[in-house]
């Protein structure tokens, strides 16, 4: 009798997840292949760095969100849309919000995580987050009756000086224009603070230029409808406001939070340097809900650059390890620790500008701008997504050209 195909079940299906699946799907499984489950609440998968693009209309919908169905037609992956509602180790089983019970061999955890709201009172009412296709679609409406309205200026605030809040604040500005009074709030005394210096500087000149006020040093104490209410050095002062961006912060998904595993202070799962759970055999966890420190010691990032890398480690590290156990050839494949590889770090700071430093490459402006958009090209889970895409970006100048 065959033996029973292993169960691989993934949670999540974003930058870990998504291509933790894909990976698996490409390996070369001898005797009776695994059953792959991917699950997700949503039915697409959100090229994230590429969401501020969403807003401006400069990128449709399908091209930075394509459907799972989509990008896993022809693989042996099984999507299902649900919510992932508990996790019994014991059992290994994965309970989902349709009443759907999953079995596992392997687990892999890639759920992501969600913008806290709670952060000051008034957030949660107030506030739009920026890490969803409906927070894109939340902001995009929200800016098209602002600019409708008869208010002479907009007054936005931006929360946050990471990454996210600084190319939000670049890409809204452009968009209204000498309309606009944007400003961008930062607890800390510098902007970008784990970016190299030559970003950190072209970015907060792209600011300046575009008439972004900064305000470092600064906490938010409060929001209404109307008010945000800010202090700087024990000075506290309320100041009218249109729309607050809320890009502070990254919560692990209460599921995984509440598993019997090892967490650390951000209740991220700590993981050994092959990405498995140090208490838990055949558990892996990756991207933002795991706390990994790599074979050369070092902590790395929570990135979607990380997620990609750790993804293919977690592949074969899942892959090694059946592979093994069913005493098939590769059963001298090790275990391979995860090695992170820094290959640069890149920003948009508006339509035609970004910033870009990596393998000894310092770019800005519009090459930069259009280096960023063809290494995201090569990124894109799918090589007939890849194509659609690049298609598309292509024809796009002729196209509007001949519209006018």
């Amino acid at each position: 009798m065959a033996d029973a195909p292993q169960q691989i079940c993934i949670l999540g299906g974003g930058f870990g997840g998504l291509y933790t699946a894909l990976r698996l799907s490409h390996l070369p499984w001898e005797g009776t292949p695994p059953t792959i489950t991917l699950v997700d609440h949503r039915d697409r998968f959100l090229f994230l760095p590429l969401l501020y693009e969403l807003v401006t209309d400069e990128l449709q919908t399908w091209e930075i969100a394509p459907p799972y169905a989509e990008l896993l037609a022809g693989t042996a992956v099984q999507f299902r849309q649900a919510e992932v509602t508990a996790i019994d180790m014991e059992q290994h089983r994965v309970s989902l919000s349709d009443g759907t019970m999953l079995t596992y061999d392997r687990l892999v955890l890639a759920l992501g995580g969600t913008t806290p709201m709670d952060m000051a009172p008034g957030v949660a009412d107030h506030a739009i987050a920026f890490r969803t296709l409906e927070d894109a679609y939340h902001l995009k409406e929200r800016l098209r009756l602002l600019e409708a309205s008869s208010a002479e200026k907009i007054r936005v605030a931006v929360v946050g000086g990471g990454y996210s809040g600084v190319e939000l604040a670049c890409k809204v500005a452009e968009h209204l224009g000498d309309r606009g009074r944007v400003r961008l709030i930062e607890r800390t005394d510098m902007l970008l603070r784990t970016s190299p210096e030559y970003n950190r500087e072209v970015s907060q000149k792209a600011l300046s230029d575009l008439g972004v006020w900064v305000d470092l040093e600064t906490a938010v104490d409060n929001l209404t409808a109307d008010t945000i209410s800010l202090t700087f050095r024990e000075q506290t002062d309320i100041l009218p406001v249109d729309l607050v961006l809320w890009t502070v912060g990254t919560k692990v998904n209460s599921v995984i939070a509440d598993l019997p595993l090892k967490h650390n202070e951000r209740q991220q799962v700590v993981v050994q340097p092959t990405l498995e759970a140090i208490d838990a055999p055949g558990v892996y966890a990756l991207g933002d809900v795991a706390d990994c420190r790599d074979a050369d010691g070092q902590q790395v990032p929570t990135t979607a650059q990380v997620a990609l890398q750790q993804a293919d480690f977690v592949g074969w590290n899942i892959w090694a390890a059946i592979s093994a156990g069913e005493g098939s050839s590769a059963k001298n494949r090790p275990q391979l620790p995860f090695r992170y590889q820094h290959l640069g770090e890149m920003l948009t700071l508006g339509t035609s500008r970004a910033t870009l430093t990596g393998l000894g490459v310092q770019l800005d402006g519009e090459l930069a701008h259009v280096a960023r958009r063809l290494a995201y090209l090569y990124r894109m889970p799918t090589f007939s997504h890849q194509v659609r895409v690049g298609l598309n970006w292509m024809t796009k100048p002729l196209r509007d050209a001949l519209a006018k």
